[in-house]
């Protein structure tokens, strides 16, 4: 036979083992270039800049896609 534990393991235990399973809040800092809220160390969605530096031509991208990017559909672009 296996081994079984001799007591159950108090609610208090539980809990402080499950003390680091808590959610973090997403950070976000300010773009460079225009000043609007982005995720760290990724591009702007914005303005396309990362580091100072143009990356993603925004306005060719919006017009291949025939429109402005769909932020809210659920998937965040960032």
């Amino acid at each position: 036979m296996t081994p079984l534990p001799k007591r159950k393991h108090s609610k208090g235990r539980r809990n402080r083992r499950r003390a680091h399973y808590n959610l973090k809040p997403t950070t976000l800092e300010v773009c460079g270039q225009c000043k609007e809220l982005k995720l760290p160390h990724r591009v702007c969605p914005t303005c396309g800049t990362y580091n100072g530096r143009q990356v993603i031509d925004v306005q060719t991208r919006e017009e291949r896609k025939g429109g402005k990017p769909n932020v809210s559909a659920g998937r965040s672009p960032l």
